[in-house]
């Protein structure tokens, strides 16, 4: 029997996309997870899938490694360098199985690695835990932006006093944070599993205008957690 991939907070059935050269494997798929409430769409190479993931912009992939046009792994790193798709998460079902192809694929940014033949019941329950996994990042990363909304609401209310000059209310609003940051933000990858780091939003706070620090935010996309990136010391540490 299927597993509900129901998404709690979603208010829409998932969707799915399937790629694989061979269209009997994804309609055994797409089927199978139909009857457990999920919509599907198929692509059988990776630049169809590719124009799908950006037109579509499904919850989940499920690709084989080795496609025609673009391999799996060049999607999936494609997906996560872009920042409109690289929350889509990415399960590999591959022939592969030597451990250094697996090694690889979750290097690419995978957020499960199945090795083929993969019955439908294993592979929707993997995608279940992958979407369970990805709804309860999300909730982390908006209560943390709630708290840090607050916190700086909370700063600027203490300071209201000491904003005598122009100047003193310039730095304040550099202090309160900023929707762009003063230095691009670095390509990192997550210490703990060595996928790659998501940004998420940049705090600028300083004494002044000219004594500025600026942290930076990023989430694993394999879910190990929250990081933040000093520019001043370029050390990265585990937040939440």
């Amino acid at each position: 029997m299927a597993p509900n991939l129901m998404v709690p907070g979603l208010d829409r059935p998932p969707l799915a996309l399937f790629v694989d050269r061979d269209d009997d494997t994804r309609q055994m798929y797409a089927e199978f997870l139909q009857q457990a409430g999920c919509d599907t769409l198929q692509a059988e190479d990776g630049r169809d899938a590719l124009a799908q993931a950006i037109a579509r912009h499904p919850d989940v992939i499920i690709t084989e490694t080795r496609l025609p046009g673009i391999s799996g792994l060049d999607l999936c790193q494609l997906l996560r360098q872009d920042g409109a798709t690289s929350g889509i998460r990415v399960v590999f079902v591959t022939g592969d199985a030597f451990e250094h192809d697996l090694t690889v694929a979750r290097a690419a940014g995978a957020d499960a690695v199945l090795v083929k033949p993969c019955l439908p019941g294993e592979l929707a329950e993997v995608i279940a835990d992958v979407l369970r996994h990805a709804h309860e990042l999300d909730q982390r990363v908006d209560r943390r932006q709630q708290k840090m909304q607050c916190e700086r609401a909370v700063g600027v209310t203490a300071d209201l006093p000491a904003l005598r000059t122009a100047s003193s209310r310039a730095a304040r609003r550099e202090r309160g944070g900023a929707s762009k940051p003063i230095k691009p933000p670095p390509d990192l990858v997550c210490p703990a599993c060595g996928g790659p780091l998501k940004y998420i939003e940049s705090f600028v706070g300083g004494v002044g205008t000219k004594r500025l620090e600026q942290w930076d935010y990023f989430d694993c996309v394999r879910r190990c957690g929250t990081f933040q990136y000093r520019e001043r010391t370029r050390k990265l540490r585990r937040v939440s």
